[in-house]
């Protein structure tokens, strides 16, 4: 039995399973796209239908595979979120011609279909990387997201007592007042919100039938309007968002390690040397030794400052 289960776990770990499965999934991308075109589909429906059934039914020996490689505990297939995500998909798309679902049902499981895209994710340990650092960001994205909002409302609020009178396309209450600081911030035709608001809705943007419809009240800042939008430019885009490339860069570096770690242990699990492993962990030991080393240096020399002064 034990014997059996290492076949299924080499055929699940072997490169050729791998690249079969990548394009299995880049074919379920083409069909699900091919899909989108109703005529062509149509008249082409038993050619999709039967590409479908041989997606669907490499992912379901996939599963299998990947199921009976756990031997004695194949729950251990669970522990890992991206399996789970796998075999969601695969149960949703397999209780369709099951049950023959349809109806309220449809939407369900047109999304499992075109989710399949994503197993993409699944099957390349890169593509892992960076889903598993977007996530490992999100605590601190939501710091950086809080200093985003109260820069976009303290400057929303600002924009309507300043502009809304005589930009009251963009700015005549709050809440089109931030959407369009979403827009300045992405940097989308934001000259032609500044200049209106520099040189008067009279002399800038605005056309007859925006008056009438509008009912402006044309006023000229030009050094008021190019201070403010410098100002949220240089703030929200040159600043804040790179704070959040930051935060996203080093999460990618905690996620490297953690990587590098667990390719170290396959190794040793696969091919156990003890001379090797022990100069892999002293080398380690003295990085992480140099690096509180340095940190204490830091620190007296910071402290010396502070004594001198």
């Amino acid at each position: 039995m034990s014997h059996l289960n290492s076949q299924f776990s080499r055929i699940a770990n072997h490169t050729l399973f791998k690249r079969f499965i990548i394009f299995t999934i880049l074919l379920a991308a083409l069909v699900v796209g091919i899909q989108t075109y109703k005529e062509f589909s149509a008249k082409h429906a038993l050619l999709l239908s039967i590409l479908d059934g041989f997606i669907l039914g490499v992912f379901l020996i996939e599963v299998i595979i990947k199921v009976l490689a756990e031997g004695k505990n194949p729950q251990n297939y669970f522990r890992n979120p991206w399996n789970v995500f796998d075999f969601l998909i695969v149960f949703a798309c397999l209780i369709e011609p099951i049950f023959e679902l349809g109806g309220e049902f449809l939407p369900v499981l047109r999304l499992a279909r075109i989710l399949r895209v994503l197993r993409l994710v699944t099957a390349l340990p890169k593509l892992q990387l960076l889903v598993t650092c977007l996530l490992k960001s999100l605590p601190s994205m939501f710091y950086v997201s809080i200093l985003l909002f109260l820069l976009f409302y303290i400057y929303g609020t600002l924009a309507v007592f300043f502009f809304g009178e005589n930009d009251p396309i963009h700015f005549r209450n709050l809440q089109s007042s931030i959407l369009t600081l979403f827009r300045v911030v992405t940097l989308e035709d934001w000259t032609d919100v500044m200049y209106i608001n520099m040189y008067g809705s009279d002399a800038y943007g605005y056309s007859d039938v925006d008056f009438q419809k509008w009912n402006p009240i044309p006023s000229s800042s030009p050094l008021g309007a190019a201070i403010f939008f410098v100002s949220f430019v240089l703030i929200g885009t040159m600043i804040v968002l790179n704070l959040v490339i930051g935060v996203i860069m080093n999460s990618m570096d905690e996620s490297n390690k953690e990587m590098a770690i667990r390719q170290e242990m396959e190794k040793r699990k696969q091919n156990p040397e003890a001379i090797r492993d022990g100069l892999h962990d002293l080398h380690t030991q003295v990085e992480d030794l140099s690096q509180e080393m340095q940190v204490i240096k830091n620190m007296i020399e910071e402290q010396s400052r502070k004594s001198l002064k």
